[in-house]
């Protein structure tokens, strides 16, 4: 059974994209609510959500690799 080990030295340019979304969609949600004074719209959650959503499973799937049985 093969299993699935994060490991920092997979770090590559999908690791880079995939923070740069997840970032994005935090920053946009603290911005929209501080421009618009609303942080309860869902409209903002819904973007909010796909774009940190795809970083953190970006992240995961750009730093995983998987373990080879010995």
């Amino acid at each position: 059974m093969k299993t699935m080990q994060i490991q920092m030295k997979n770090f590559n340019m999908y690791t880079i994209f995939s923070l740069i979304i997840l970032i994005a969609g935090i920053l946009m949600y603290i911005s929209w609510g501080m421009r618009y004074g609303v942080w309860d719209d869902i409209g903002i959650y819904s973007i909010t959500i796909v774009l940190v959503l795809s970083g953190i499973i970006g992240l995961i799937l750009s730093l995983s690799r998987e373990k080879e049985p010995e």
